[in-house]
């Protein structure tokens, strides 16, 4: 651990990142409130003034934050630029959801996590459109910030009637779904898009999210972070725990569940 980490314990340094979150929302939120373009990535996913808005302001903020820490940030990355990296590097999607954004519907993300020996220390997720902020870390619990404030969230046990599965709005194979889910008592499905699908699970309104397609690791971490924080857990298919700094930063299918799910 650095002497910068020893002198700002997690819990602050998670409130600095909340900050930086809110702020990176607000330049996002400048360019949804007008007119935008949108244009096509090397790999033909969107981008729009945002992603880059977005990203240009946690950059700089955790440039000046934590120096040392290297930033592994979307953006960047599509350009070619991901910097060298060990057990503690910063995992950034400044804009999560970026199909959300184009249609509008206010469910995109801010993803911001710090990820330490493999594992997502510390995460936040904020979607300003819909004004909730999710943040979580090892040992300091997770939370919501909405219009009703800011409260502690756990993960629920599974309802006797059934759980509640939600699955991505843009992405997914509907039959591999329906094949996984086969066997379990299925209350209710719903659909979420970015990673409000992991805070969903944190915030006990849902059970279950299982991801049978691509992600990448600035995809997920900040999300896991905070369903770790709540008492969930994410996993492989064959029971281990999704990891972080793999080669080429792809993630394997996984599940997100909360408590018995």
């Amino acid at each position: 651990m650095t002497q910068q980490r020893e002198r700002m314990n997690q819990a602050e340094l998670l409130q600095c990142v909340v900050a930086v979150a809110r702020e990176a929302g607000e330049a996002a939120m400048t360019v949804y409130r007008t007119d935008f373009s949108v244009r096509g990535k090397a790999d033909a996913s969107p981008v729009t003034e945002a992603d880059e808005r977005a990203e240009a302001v946690i950059l700089r903020r955790l440039a000046e934050l934590t120096p040392e820490i290297p930033v592994i940030s979307e953006e960047q990355a599509a350009l070619g630029s991901i910097p060298a990296f060990d057990a503690l590097f910063w995992l950034v999607d400044p804009l999560d959801g970026t199909k959300e954004f184009i249609k509008r519907n206010g469910e995109f993300t801010i993803n911001i996590a710090l990820v330490d020996s493999r594992r997502p220390k510390l995460g936040v997720v904020f979607a300003p459109a819909l004004g909730r902020l999710f943040a979580g870390a090892g040992g300091h619990g997770a939370q919501l910030e909405d219009a009703q404030g800011r409260r502690d969230i756990v993960c629920r046990s599974a309802p006797p009637e059934g759980i509640t599965v939600v699955a991505s709005r843009s992405h997914g194979d509907a039959g591999a779904l329906d094949s996984f889910l086969a066997g379990r008592k299925i209350a209710a499905q719903t659909n979420a898009g970015s990673s409000l699908k992991f805070c969903l699970v944190a915030a006990g309104e849902a059970d279950l999210y299982p991801r049978l397609g691509r992600t990448m690791e600035w995809d997920t971490a900040a999300g896991h972070a905070v369903l770790l924080a709540a008492g969930g857990n994410v996993t492989t298919l064959d029971g281990k725990e999704l990891c972080y700094g793999k080669p080429g930063l792809d993630n394997p299918h996984f599940v997100a569940s909360g408590l018995a799910a």
